[in-house]
């Protein structure tokens, strides 16, 4: 199907420019924009979440290191210092 779009001067440059670089044809940098982006959508709609939540949960590596330092804060808070003992 064909199409036409109205792209800003300078998006068009930057899209064009890129696709260059890529060694693509416009037609084809933008068909894959339009299907990363559908697909994004994809993804996001069937978790079923909003898609503001799509970020959370990625900083899951840290939860052993936010553990440990927060037994450090604890273990610190225990401490009584000598001056706040009476």
């Amino acid at each position: 199907m064909k199409t036409t779009l109205e792209i800003p001067d300078p998006l068009f440059r930057r899209v064009k420019s890129k696709a260059a670089e890529r060694s693509q044809t416009l037609k084809a940098f933008v068909n894959e924009a339009l299907q990363e982006k559908l697909a994004s959508k994809k993804s996001a709609a069937h978790s079923g979440e909003p898609e503001w939540m799509e970020g959370f949960g990625k900083l899951r590596r840290f939860r052993k290191e936010t553990e440990g330092i927060q037994d450090r804060i604890r273990e610190s808070f225990e401490v009584v210092e000598s001056e706040d003992r009476e």
